[in-house]
């Protein structure tokens, strides 16, 4: 693999023009997991006129069952697309296994603490090099839970996030079955004996999911289970992070509901953090779904701009009407 980084073998895989867009795609091979198989896709979206100045780094984390299509499709729509035309220097990685990501050899004991650990900071240290700026984070849903326990596991900070804003992420909804020990344990026998979960017969989305993450989740979700792996409370250590965060959740998301995403947002400790819910009652013109909230013709009209005011200015009301602001700390 030739390399085009000095941190770890890179290779720039695809250098093509989309319309109005430059799409670099390139190939990480970290080799700091124990997975030493592990290669990441990261797509980078620019302007293809533009000059070779690039602006602030946004990294876009996609959701389970998905990819890089969810923030960019093939016809140049999407909030990545959206934000490259604004001037942002656009980061679109795509998880073990994922789009353009090869499985890796371990690929069915995947874990968001793998995730974490190993591939967030990797992919972080390889923007800041290339752009040489910190970049924000945003994620979806469990691009949104992954991005909290790189943060609160202590794997990303300060130095490596300029903020984080997470779209429909929650770890505080309760599944009671997972609470009586025998279906929980019955339920991790039946789940071993499968390699990964189908999007497509699920009906979730385009990709499979490795087995590792279901029963990585069952663990949260026991009866004594908690956000972390064996080494970290990353629930803990949300307390701590500092950076400026935003939080935002659906009135219509049945899967990852606004209670459950305000607990989320109340365990992180900065000072510098606004909470907003997408629905009527706030102002908006619909109750968003949890992929609506992003991916529809009234998220480009409300939600979109209101990501480009928050990478703009962490510290300013994202609602012009404070009415509307569902909470500002």
């Amino acid at each position: 693999m030739q390399s085009s980084s000095n941190l770890f073998p890179v290779a720039l895989i695809s250098a093509e023009r989309r319309g109005d867009l430059s799409e670099d795609v390139y190939r990480l091979k970290p080799g700091n997991s124990p997975d030493y198989s592990v290669e990441l896709a990261v797509t980078r979206l620019g302007m293809a006129d533009g000059s070779e100045v690039r602006g602030v780094p946004v990294i876009l984390l996609h959701g389970s069952f998905s990819n890089r299509r969810f923030w960019y499709s093939p016809k140049g729509l999407g909030l990545g697309a959206y934000l490259a035309r604004l001037g942002f220097d656009v980061w679109i990685p795509e998880m073990r296994g994922h789009g353009l990501s090869q499985r890796n050899h371990d690929y069915r004991k995947n874990r968001v603490a793998d995730y974490a650990r190993y591939d967030l900071p990797a992919i972080g240290a390889f923007v800041r090099e290339q752009s040489g700026q910190v970049p924000h984070w945003i994620g979806h849903s469990l691009g949104g839970i992954t991005l909290a326990a790189a943060l609160g596991g202590h794997y990303l900070g300060e130095p490596a996030v300029a903020s984080a804003a997470f779209f429909g992420t929650q770890v505080s909804r309760t599944y009671w079955p997972l609470k009586i020990p025998p279906v929980e344990w019955s339920g991790r026998f039946i789940l071993k004996r499968f390699a990964q979960l189908s999007g497509s017969r699920l009906k979730r989305g385009p990709e499979d999911e490795p087995i590792g993450l279901a029963l990585e989740s069952m663990r949260w979700y026991g009866l004594f289970g908690r956000f972390g792996d064996a080494q970290k409370n990353w629930w803990a250590g949300l307390a701590d992070v500092q950076v400026p965060i935003l939080a935002v959740s659906a009135a219509g998301d049945q899967q990852d509901p606004t209670w459950a995403c305000r607990k989320l947002f109340e365990q992180v400790g900065s000072a510098h953090k606004q909470f907003v819910c997408l629905g009527r009652e706030q102002g908006f013109t619909d109750d968003f779904g949890h992929v609506e909230m992003l991916v529809s013709k009234a998220a480009h009209a409300e939600v979109w701009p209101l990501v480009a005011r928050w990478l703009a200015d962490q510290h300013a009301p994202l609602l012009a009407d404070p009415s509307r602001l569902a909470e500002a700390v």
